[in-house]
């Protein structure tokens, strides 16, 4: 036991020194700085004390207080990070970089025992520090083939551009695809966590691929809530089964999703910028750019300068999305609290989905109503088709109780069923316009001195190129005596 806590010392160490480093640099070079600068520097240093404080209880097994005192320790740095970017002569960059790794450590970077000899982790645990210390959410997001994926995310300007995005432009589109994702993920996650692949890269792809609407389908064909091609979604599994496109099913979706994420990740030796690449820029196209040396950047001018804008900015934006699901209270995001336990009714009169929209109105504080969770959970159904009673339905649990007290009796099924039956009055298509009838015409015949221009001036008509055309002049050539005809001229 002791040397696996040296060992695991060995490696905390790079990143204690780093910060240690940070915090010297605060109080280094020849000027003394001023007086407000120097207290926000000196809050620094707390907060590396702070780090330094965590990483020695953890050390000693106390994972629970290491992880309120790294709390502590980012709360500090934030507050002097604010205060310093108004601060006149103060360096942010020495907060940023420091913040940068202390989330880092709270995303679970520093835990492992494992002695430097054995096999790497996976995403279960092999004894009772570790890996295995985190709770069960945490461990399912920090793994990506035994690699931290807090260590894979580069925190640059692309991605840190990504992340305001999706905290301004794009903050509703992050949160209903939280809310989406959260009922749907009882389907989705196990498929990723088979394949041994972090759920936050499930969600980062889903968030900007569909926001997680099932049935979302785009300009160029992509279907489902991952947004797979017709002929890759052939090639993974995904086709017509019963009349039904499985690119709209999510647990099949997400399984094919993972195996072509896996596929990948092997051919790009486990590099996931250049993987998501593939993903949203084709494979064939990142395989001929990256040519043999997988270990090139996704941002190298000779890989970036090449792929289009869309996905410049999709890798960027799946990454940001997947850092703001490790660690939303970091950035001042609050998702909702989502109670996405599954559960069924069975229905006790006919209803469509659209019915049951209605008479479940708001129940469990969904502001919004519940379509798009009914939607989402039975894809194979169309929302408008009145569904047999006796027909199993799969909706949140929460609804279970809601569904038996305002959707069987009362008026609010009677109101969903009129709402439903009604129809728009239909309105007889308008008789076909009458045939345009034949254009009139009268002939006039050339006088000495007439031109094609005064013929049509003195009579009227509308366009020299129009009697033109109807006499077949060429260079509008008369000759006298000429018989011409001529439209019907006012």
């Amino acid at each position: 036991m002791q040397s696996v806590r040296l060992a695991r010392s060995l490696r905390l160490a790079p990143l204690a020194a780093a910060l240690g480093l940070l915090a010297a640099c605060a109080g280094a070079g020849g000027t003394r700085p001023p007086a407000t600068v120097a207290a926000l520097y000196t809050q620094l240093d707390q907060a590396t004390g702070g780090y330094q404080a965590a990483l020695q209880q953890i050390r000693a097994g106390n994972d629970a207080a290491g992880q309120q005192t790294l709390d502590r320790a980012l709360d500090t740095l934030k507050n002097a990070s604010v205060r310093c970017g108004g601060t006149a002569g103060c360096d942010p960059q020495r907060f940023f970089s420091a913040y940068d790794r202390m989330l880092r450590l709270k995303d679970g970077s520093f835990i492992g025992d494992e002695s430097l000899d054995e096999e790497p982790q996976t995403g279960l645990a092999r004894d009772q520090r570790g890996v295995a210390a985190l709770p069960e959410a945490q461990r399912s997001v920090t793994l990506l083939h035994g690699q931290k994926l807090s260590e894979l995310i580069a925190m640059n300007g692309a991605v840190k551009a990504a992340l305001q995005m999706w905290l301004t432009q794009w903050r509703p589109n992050l949160i209903d695809a939280w809310i989406n994702y959260q009922y749907l993920r009882f389907e989705m996650w196990p498929q990723y966590k088979n394949a041994d692949l972090p759920e936050a890269i499930l969600f980062g792809i889903m968030a900007k691929e569909s926001g997680g609407k099932v049935h979302a389908v785009s300009r160029s064909g992509a279907a489902g809530p991952l947004q797979f091609m017709y002929a890759t979604g052939m090639r993974f599994g995904l086709t017509n089964y019963n009349g039904f496109d499985l690119r709209f099913d999510p647990a099949a979706s997400a399984r094919a999703n993972a195996e072509y994420m896996n596929e990948q990740l092997k051919v790009f030796n486990d590099n996931l910028e250049l993987t998501l690449a593939a993903y949203n820029g084709g494979e064939g196209r990142m395989k001929r750019l990256v040519g043999p040396d997988t270990s090139v950047s996704f941002y190298d001018p000779r890989i970036y300068g090449q792929l289009s804008q869309e996905t410049r900015d999709y890798v960027p934006a799946v990454l940001a999305a997947a850092w703001l699901f490790l660690h939303p209270d970091s950035y001042n995001l609050r998702f909702p609290k989502i109670d996405g336990v599954p559960g069924s009714i069975t229905l006790k009169r006919p209803a469509s989905l659209n019915e049951l929209t209605v008479c479940l109105g708001s129940a469990g504080g969904m502001e919004e109503g519940w379509f798009r969770t009914l939607r989402n959970l039975n894809p194979r159904l169309d929302p408008q088709q009145e569904q047999p009673a006796g027909a199993v339905l799969q909706v949140p649990k929460l609804l279970e109780r809601s569904y038996a007290s305002r959707c069987v009796d009362g008026p609010w099924p009677i109101l969903a069923a009129d709402l439903h039956n009604a129809a728009a009055p239909v309105v007889a298509d308008p008789p076909p316009p009458p045939p345009p009838s034949p254009a009139k015409s009268r002939s006039y015949k050339v006088r000495r001195g007439d031109t094609l221009v005064s013929i049509v001036r003195k009579l009227h008509c509308s366009s020299v190129q129009e009697v033109a055309e109807m006499n077949h002049l060429r260079h509008h050539h008369i000759a006298v005596g000429q018989e011409l005809k001529l439209p019907e001229c006012r």
